[in-house]
């Protein structure tokens, strides 16, 4: 890639940040937009991986952020999954970082066909829960996060996905204290997955702090509207967002 990036190419990653922003706090899969269109501008697969960590990263620290400044934390549960997290996103990283040309590729599309199974058994009941989890709840919530960890540093799109179900379907929490959960864990593991990268392909640090900047106005705008608006904002996204891959994947790979 050219050293020096145009104005209009920096443009676009900062409005694409903020929809990714948005996209990645409310439901997920906002990498989904930023990841492809530095592939278009010609950065290679892993390090446009990498790269977009430094706005994932930037991006979950203002909404857990602004999370708690709402008065949503639950500091202690929030630690203890990250902390499982942690080592399968260094072991995801580090192959992340070997990902590249049509294997990447390959990889998104087989990534968003098995986020349109998870989804399609996720009926959607589970609405208001007000009783913190079992202890069982509590012991594959920790497992599964191995592997979410796992996932998130290997490619990271769309683990909205793939965290959120874990957190309401398995653990029992309402959409609202998954997201606040989500980006704690997610700004964790990311900093770790982040550093990998950095030791081992070439990270371009003004494209990564550009969509910092917008991802991090994007999830500080679904922050405040998902505590406002409750579930139901929640939820209508992330059937728009999932309908919209569904479509991209099936008409235009």
């Amino acid at each position: 890639m050219d050293p020096l990036v145009e104005i209009w190419q920096l443009a676009l990653l900062a409005v694409a940040g903020v929809a990714a922003g948005f996209l990645n706090v409310m439901a997920g899969g906002g990498s989904l937009l930023t990841v492809p269109i530095m592939l278009f501008m010609g950065v290679p697969g892993p390090v446009a991986n990498g790269t977009n960590r430094i706005a994932i990263l930037a991006q979950n620290i203002t909404a857990a952020t602004t999370f708690f400044r709402r008065g949503y934390s639950e500091f202690r549960l929030s630690l203890s999954l990250a902390a499982c997290a942690i080592p399968g996103a260094v072991v995801g990283a580090l192959l992340g970082t070997e990902l590249e040309g049509v294997w990447f590729s390959r990889t998104v599309a087989v990534i968003m066909l098995g986020v349109m199974v998870i989804m399609a058994f996720d009926n959607g009941k589970q609405e208001h829960v007000s009783s913190p989890p079992t202890r069982k709840q509590l012991w594959w919530g920790h497992v599964l996060m191995v592997g979410v960890g796992f996932y998130g540093g290997f490619i990271q799109l769309g683990v909205g996905f793939i965290i959120m179900p874990v957190l309401h379907r398995v653990m029992g929490f309402d959409l609202v204290r998954t997201n606040m959960h989500k980006v704690f864990i997610v700004a964790s593991y990311t900093a770790v997955a982040l550093v990998v990268f950095a030791s081992r392909v070439e990270m371009l640090w003004l494209l990564g702090a550009v969509l910092a900047l917008g991802n991090s106005i994007g999830g500080w705008i679904a922050t405040r509207a998902q505590i406002s608006k409750g579930q139901g904002l929640i939820r209508k996204v992330l059937n728009v967002v999932l309908v919209i891959f569904i479509i991209k994947l099936i008409f235009f790979p």
